[in-house]
């Protein structure tokens, strides 16, 4: 059960930050793609390496062993993409 409740909740609060920081707005996204606004790259790239220094944290503390965890999960992702295009989508962005 913990297995999905935790994933969720990760996910809850990263797209409430993604809410917050205003990075679902349409001329954000545009301006992204037009090269003239760089707070959606800036804002993920701190998050993977947010990620990134957790996951090697964690391991170091002897809480997660990163040899366990399989290289790739085809149908999560594919189901994590497709949740985050449907809220997307809903949400007008």
């Amino acid at each position: 059960m913990t297995t999905y409740v935790i994933p969720l909740i990760i996910g809850f609060f990263f797209a409430f930050a993604l809410q917050k920081a205003g990075l679902g707005h349409y001329h954000r996204i545009v301006n992204q793609f037009r090269f003239k606004d760089n707070t959606i790259m800036k804002f993920m790239m701190t998050g993977i390496s947010v990620g990134l220094v957790g996951l090697y944290a964690l391991k170091d503390l002897g809480f997660i062993q990163l040899d366990q965890m399989s290289s790739t999960y085809i149908v999560g992702n594919l189901l994590g993409g497709l949740l985050f295009g449907v809220g997307m989508a809903l949400a007008g962005t």
